[in-house]
């Protein structure tokens, strides 16, 4: 399929929300014998792509897995490595994302950030905060079970202050609390890099997510490899807990009780 046929194609058959693991920076970087800050320096040039056709095509959401709450072990030279590169990529591209009406967000424990870079991140978000075009989400020193127990504390705090009673905790109020609060969850779950597995990235929105492993390391990800995780998408039944006739049947037949979720 063509770049330009690719962006004809129906709303119905694209993913509102994409996550994207970017895996694989520091084997690309390895076997081109670099240390492997050039590997997370490469790997900005896919972000920039996906950026560009989440925008170009209509897609709601994005959200890229930059930095997870388990990073933080790896060896200190590469973490430090990380936070300046993370200091100046929102310095760099932030006005370019402003320009294309990209509304940024960061996700995460910012306390473990460093001041300077939390306030970065801050003044990026509020420049940005009003655009209308893609939700664009980095999620930096994050981890899906972070996210969940968060939630619960606030949950908690709600109901030990007395605004709340346990008993009106349901799955929508709970999500309500997580970090993609005011996001459809996520429909497809792009990971570069040849790994199978989530690795506690989103764990509560990835729940009916369709799962696309790629064995491209993350700087070589392209246009093409993403339209074939598009392409995958679209030729996906997604049922939702429902059988394929309860899909394929008539309004009428189905019934209210009948249709599938749209996350």
């Amino acid at each position: 399929m063509s770049r330009a046929a690719s962006h004809t194609a129906s709303p119905e058959s694209l993913p509102r929300h994409i996550a994207i693991t970017m895996d694989g920076n520091g084997r690309w970087a390895a076997a081109r014998g670099l240390a492997r800050s050039s590997g997370h320096e490469a790997g900005l040039v896919p972000v920039r792509l996906c950026v560009e056709e989440c925008s170009e095509r209509g897609v709601e959401a994005l959200t890229l897995f930059a930095f997870s709450s388990e990073n933080w072990s790896r060896p200190a030279e590469e973490v430090a490595s990380l936070m300046g590169l993370f200091l100046s990529a929102i310095d760099r591209e932030v006005g370019e994302l402003d320009r294309k009406g990209v509304r940024l967000r960061i996700i995460g424990n910012r306390q473990a950030l460093s001041v300077r870079l939390q306030a970065q991140i801050a003044a990026a978000e509020q420049r940005t905060a009003g655009n209308p075009g893609l939700k664009l989400q980095l999620a930096v020193s994050y981890g899906g079970r972070w996210d969940i127990v968060q939630a619960a504390r606030t949950l908690a705090g709600q109901c030990a202050s007395g605004a709340l009673r346990p008993e009106q905790i349901d799955e929508g109020r709970f999500a309500g609390a997580l970090a993609l609060a005011d996001l459809p969850d996520a429909d497809l779950l792009i990971r570069t890099g040849g790994e199978r597995r989530i690795s506690n990235f989103l764990l509560w929105n990835l729940a009916y997510a369709e799962l696309y492993f790629s064995e491209r390391l993350w700087p070589d990800f392209d246009r093409a490899e993403f339209t074939r995780a598009l392409e995958f998408f679209a030729g996906r039944e997604r049922r939702f807990g429902l059988t394929g006739g309860q899909l394929q049947a008539p309004p009428s037949a189905a019934g209210p009780a009948m249709k599938a979720p749209r996350p």
